[in-house]
C-alpha cells in the first residue's frame, strides 16, 4: 500500500516523535549523540502543524513518515524529514520532499533549503540525487547563517553539515 501524503494532525504528535527517534538509530555508532538526541519538542510540533508546515505520510491512518518546514527567506526551509526504517527505501521521501515543493510552489516561493551531514550516505548525497545543490559558505544567506548559529547553539558540528538549495 503506498503512503497517503496529508497535512499532521495533533493526534499524529506521539507518531512523529515516534518516527523521529526510530529513524535516528541509524546513526548510532557514527554519532551516538544524535542518535540519543530528544526528537522535535511537541510544542514546535503543534506550531508547524498550525501554519501548515508539516506533512506526514501515512499507511492505514498511521504515520510511518514526516517532513517539517518553515519558510526561510525565499524558500522553505526543511528543518527535518524522517522514515520509519520498516519504510526505507520506497521513495516515501522524495515524495514527500516534492509535496514541500508544491507548498513552496502553492506560496510563491522560489525553493526548498536545507542543512544536513556532508558525508552521511542518507544525508547530503540523497540530497543531491534528489536536485540539491550545496551552497558554499560564503553564499549563505542570513536567514541560513541564522539556522547555522541555532545548529551551533545546539552542539552540533557545522564542519561536518552543509546547507543545500533546491530550486522550484
Amino acid at each position: 500500500m503506498i503512503p497517503l501524503l496529508r497535512e499532521a494532525c495533533t493526534e499524529d504528535i506521539e507518531a512523529i516523535r515516534a518516527i523521529e527517534r526510530a529513524s535516528a538509530q541509524r546513526f548510532i555508532g557514527l554519532m551516538d549523540a544524535l542518535a540519543a538526541d530528544e526528537p522535535t519538542p511537541r510544542e514546535v510540533l503543534a506550531a508547524r502543524m498550525a501554519t501548515k508546515g508539516l506533512l506526514v505520510a501515512a499507511d492505514a491512518d498511521a504515520p510511518v513518515a514526516f517532513v517539517m518546514f518553515r519558510p526561510v527567506e525565499d524558500g522553505l526551509y526543511i528543518e527535518q524529514i524522517d522514515v520509519l526504517p520498516a519504510f526505507a527505501g520506497q521513495r516515501i521521501g522524495a515524495r514527500l520532499l516534492d509535496a514541500a515543493a508544491d507548498t513552496a510552489r502553492t506560496r510563491g516561493l522560489g525553493a526548498l533549503t536545507l542543512s544536513t551531514f556532508r558525508d552521511v550516505p542518507w544525508n547530503a548525497p540523497w540530497y543531491r540525487r534528489l536536485g540539491f545543490i550545496d551552497i558554499a559558505d560564503a553564499a549563505l544567506t542570513p536567514g541560513l547563517l541564522e539556522i547555522r548559529g541555532e545548529h551551533l547553539a545546539r552542539g552540533l558540528d557545522e564542519t561536518a553539515r552543509t546547507f543545500m538549495r533546491r530550486p522550484i
